[in-house]
């Protein structure tokens, strides 16, 4: 572990390579934002009067654009998110559009969606090596309350609920058999693990059907601080294996948890989560040595602002001989974030793309105001990034 942590190839605190791609005036409104996002306080106040002033129509979307907006969205369309690929591009750092629109609960919002993925499809074939990557939620595309009555209780599903299913099935392999028409790697994300067995059982399906003559097309993703899911990513490479398909498998820690808990305890069943961080840290490392030892029925994706992780994986790659920029391996920080560690791991040739998140500026509020609060929960992140900028902008002042 000790040596994984002192990579001399890599080095996470390089503020110069990190923020290279970041003029001043930039850097200083980067900083800026990570400053007041660093106040609990302020996040809190803030979020209230944003959400506020929304619903009461004043005219603060431009303030938002230019700000939050700015810093973790590409843009409000795929085109207009141009400027970021090119920008990421140059920096050899890869692009996954995500598009972040929480739309109504109907079919008209369910194939408006299932289409607007179509789009990043298309976009990612024309360039695929800076898109490396397609994304999307099955609930985005099907109703969570039919996923999680199929999950729950398939056999009272009445009729109308099996068509409605049938659709949702649809839809995930009208996705995924234009990413592999397309020759374009494609996500389905996680999600709350009372729809995640669901979600689960069609991108094995997926998996089965487009990750075949040694191409991995469909990727899961793993949530590793569920005590379980280890052991379902060892169990689904050893089906893939005797079956003679591809497993892909996005590696993450897990975003719901105060969900999960309060969920767990209410209805008094166990709780699906590890019960401290470090057994989460333990079963997320464990599974990057498991999957650089199974390579040859396995493609990962890092999901992680962990700078530890990166580092055990780098020099994982390193003792099995494996190079820094194998397909089988990327690396994956949201826009906006981590880019000590983004940039870092591009520069010495790892393959890293950054999650850039789009849409109409008041439909991906929800997915922003999600990042301002997670930044104040998760252990030291905005204070780690806040300190990061500032050590920057100390060092081009003193240059």
């Amino acid at each position: 572990m000790k040596t994984a942590i002192q990579n001399r190839s890599l080095n996470f605190d390089d503020t110069s390579i990190a923020f290279a791609h970041q003029s001043n005036s930039k850097l200083r409104k980067t900083y800026l934002i990570f400053a007041l996002m660093n106040q609990n306080w302020v996040v809190k106040i803030g979020t209230f009067f944003i959400k506020l002033a929304i619903k009461l129509g004043l005219p603060i979307k431009l303030l938002i654009k230019n700000t939050i907006f700015a810093q973790f969205c590409g843009g409000e369309s795929i085109s207009t998110c141009q400027k970021t690929i090119e920008s990421l591009a140059k920096s050899k750092v890869g692009t996954i559009l995500d598009y972040s629109v929480e739309g109504e609960d109907n079919e008209k919002a369910f194939d408006a969606t299932t289409n607007e993925i179509l789009k990043t499809i298309d976009k990612a074939a024309t360039r695929t090596r800076d898109i490396p990557f397609s994304v999307f939620k099955v609930s985005g595309i099907g109703s969570v309350e039919l996923l999680e009555k199929v999950q729950e209780h398939p056999e009272d599903l009445m009729e109308d609920e099996k068509s409605a299913f049938e659709r949702v099935r649809n839809r995930v392999d009208k996705l995924c058999a234009h990413a592999a028409a397309s020759d374009v790697r494609i996500f389905l994300d996680a999600e709350e693990s009372w729809i995640q067995d669901v979600i689960d059982d069609l991108s094995y399906e997926m998996m089965k059907k487009y990750n075949i003559d040694g191409k991995t097309i469909v990727y899961n993703t793993f949530q590793l601080y569920r005590w379980e899911s280890l052991q379902h990513l060892i169990d689904a490479c050893e089906v893939a294996r005797k079956e003679n398909y591809k497993v892909g498998a996005k590696l993450v820690r897990g975003a719901y948890i105060e969900k999960e808990r309060r969920r767990a305890a209410e209805l008094e069943y166990k709780d699906p989560i590890h019960v401290t961080k470090h057994e989460t840290d333990i079963d997320f490392n464990k599974a990057i040595h498991f999957s650089i030892d199974n390579l040859d029925v396995l493609s990962i994706c890092l999901g992680t602002h962990n700078e530890e992780s990166c580092l055990i994986c780098a020099e994982l790659m390193k003792d099995k001989g494996v190079k820094a920029n194998d397909e089988r391996i990327w690396f994956a920080q949201l826009l906006g974030m981590s880019d000590n560690i983004s940039y870092n791991l591009a520069n010495a040739g790892y393959n890293v793309a950054k999650y850039v998140p789009y849409g109409p500026v008041e439909a991906v509020m929800p997915y922003l105001f999600r990042r301002a609060e997670e930044n104040t929960s998760i252990a030291g992140q905005s204070s780690r990034e806040f300190l990061l900028i500032k050590k920057e902008k100390e060092r081009r002042k003193a240059s």
